[in-house]
């Protein structure tokens, strides 16, 4: 079974308004190259190469920068009109994404994590292999998916932006899901509707015990969704921290 790529590069962007007013935020600069190749390298070093890119009124932006991508790469764009939650945006993905296992890469992530031997084991598992979450410590969890572990450290639920977090480790915005993705994902929407949130989905991962944890340090994964992350992501590009190869 392959393995496609959802990069959901929707919303407003109104965190780093007001630049997001004129340009995709994903064509931000990090240093000298935009948010989006470095997005893009990381998924094109684990070997996938069939990747549909979600954006605002702002995706033909993308679509002149990235064009078609690379040789043999099968890119789909998809236009969100209106903003109206996550949920809706992978709804707008989903007609070139089932019947396949994902890497959902939320725009604003920059990683130095390589996913290569993760999506390799996802394409040769007989069974679905159920899904791979990013974590690191974090001084202020309460922006992210926070991981609840028992007493022996072991993850055990997660829960979603908590204003006590029960822990200090973030679950990061770049994941891989088995072909049951979008069986839990009907199941989440229906119960949570507008409140969706990708955390609906992994913690159903979690409480099965189908999720594998890699944890890095904090230079390993940023969000680059506010102007101090932006730029904290910037000096680590100028430092040459930042892969933007597409090949391993």
């Amino acid at each position: 079974m392959t393995v496609k790529a959802i990069l959901v590069a929707g919303g407003h962007g109104s965190r780093l308004a007001p630049f997001t007013h004129y340009l995709q935020k994903t064509l931000l600069p990090l240093y000298d190259r935009p948010v989006i190749d470095y997005a893009l390298a990381t998924i094109r070093r684990a070997g996938i190469t069939d990747i549909t890119v979600v954006a605002n009124r702002f995706v033909d932006q993308i679509s002149d920068h990235v064009g078609q991508g690379l040789p043999g790469e099968h890119l789909h764009y998809v236009l969100e009109e209106t903003p109206l939650g996550l949920a809706h945006a992978l709804s707008l993905a989903r007609p070139f994404n089932e019947n396949t296992r994902l890497m959902v890469y939320f725009s604003d992530n920059i990683t130095t994590v390589e996913f290569e031997e993760h999506v390799e084991k996802f394409i040769a598992a007989q069974r679905p292999p159920g899904c791979v979450l990013v974590a690191r410590e974090e001084d202020h969890p309460e922006a992210f998916g926070v991981a609840i572990l028992n007493n022996g450290g072991e993850l055990v639920d997660i829960v979603e932006k908590p204003n006590k977090p029960p822990s200090n480790l973030a679950i990061g915005g770049i994941y891989l899901f088995d072909e049951t993705f979008w069986d839990r994902f009907d199941r989440a929407v229906e119960t949570t509707g507008d409140g969706f949130s990708i955390t609906d989905v992994t913690r159903t991962y979690v409480i099965e015990g189908q999720a594998e944890v890699v944890s890095v340090g904090a230079d390993t994964w940023m969000d680059c969704g506010t102007p101090e992350s932006l730029l904290q992501a910037s000096m680590m590009a100028k430092e040459g921290k930042l892969n933007l190869e597409p090949r391993g």
